[in-house]
C-alpha cells in the first residue's frame, strides 16, 4: 500500500511554537538576516527588530521587503557585522543567529559576542555533520596520552573546510551535534529545547561565568575584520 510522506516543516514552522506568543514592544535582534524574513515577520507580530547584514543588495531588497509590508516602523536594517553586535547593546528579547555560524572565521567569538547582547532567547541554527551522539566524557580534562579519545565520533568537534563546501567558498566549519553543545556552553548559553534538525533554542546558562569572562574577553580583543573573501 502506497502512502504520502508528510511535508518536512520548514525552519519557520519548527521554531513559530517556540517563539514568545505575543513580541509586541519586544526588541529583537536577527543576525545575517539577508533579505529579511524572519525580521519582517517578527516586526509584522508588533516586535521591534533590528536586522543584521553586511550584503548592501540583500540590505536593500529588505528594506524594500519592510515597506510593502506596512512594517518598515518596526525594523530597522543595518550593515554591523556579527563582530560588531556588541556596539548594538542590549540586552534583547530574542536573538535569531541562523545560518551565519558555519560561515565565519571565528565563530566560537561571534557566540562569545552575542553573550554581551544578555538575549533572554536565542535561536541558533547551522550546518552540522554527524549523528547526534555525545561522548559521556566530553568536558572531560584529558591528558596527552588518552588523545585516542578524540577519534571518537561523539566527540565534540568541528569539520575545517579548506578552500569551498558545496560550491560556497565562505562556509568554513561544520560541527557534530556534540560540538554545537559544547561551544554554546562555553559561550554561556544551555540548549532548553531542539525545535527541529539543526536548531537549538537557547537561553543563559544561570549561574555560569562563561558569558562574563566571554564580555571581558571581547573587550580585550576588540576590533575583528570583516568577513570578506577567502585569502
Amino acid at each position: 500500500m502506497s502512502g504520502t510522506r508528510p511535508p518536512t516543516p520548514t525552519c519557520s514552522q519548527s521554531i513559530a511554537g517556540h517563539l514568545p506568543g505575543d513580541p509586541t514592544g519586544r526588541r529583537a535582534l536577527d543576525i545575517g538576516c539577508n533579505a529579511g524574513f524572519y525580521s519582517l515577520a517578527l516586526a509584522a507580530r508588533g516586535a521591534e527588530v533590528t536586522g543584521l547584514e553586511p550584503n548592501p543588495h540583500y540590505r536593500r531588497q529588505a528594506e524594500w521587503a519592510a515597506e510593502a509590508a506596512g512594517v518598515a516602523d518596526r525594523v530597522r536594517f543595518q550593515g554591523e557585522t556579527i563582530y560588531e553586535a556588541p556596539s548594538l547593546g542590549g540586552p534583547y528579547d530574542l536573538v535569531l543567529f541562523m545560518g551565519v555560524f558555519y560561515h565565519l572565521r571565528y565563530p566560537l567569538l561571534a557566540l562569545d559576542l552575542i553573550a554581551t547582547l544578555r538575549p533572554r532567547l536565542m535561536v541558533f541554527q547551522t550546518l552540522t555533520c554527524g549523528g547526534e551522539g555525545v561522548a559521556a566524557d566530553a568536558g572531560r580534562d584529558l591528558a596527552f596520552q588518552e588523545r585516542e579519545r578524540l577519534d571518537d565520533p561523539d566527540w565534540p568537534r568541528m569539520a575545517f573546510i579548506e578552500t569551498s563546501f558545496s560550491g560556497d567558498p565562505t562556509n568554513w566549519w561544520v560541527p557534530n551535534h556534540a560540538g554545537v553543545l559544547g561551544l554554546l556552553r562555553t559561550a554561556g548559553f544551555r540548549v532548553i529545547a531542539r525545535p527541529g534538525h539543526e536548531i537549538y533554542l537557547c537561553e543563559p546558562a544561570a549561574g555560569d561565568g562563561a558569558a562574563a569572562e566571554a564580555r571581558e574577553a571581547a573587550d580585550a580583543i576588540g576590533a575583528v575584520p570583516a568577513e570578506k573573501n577567502r585569502v
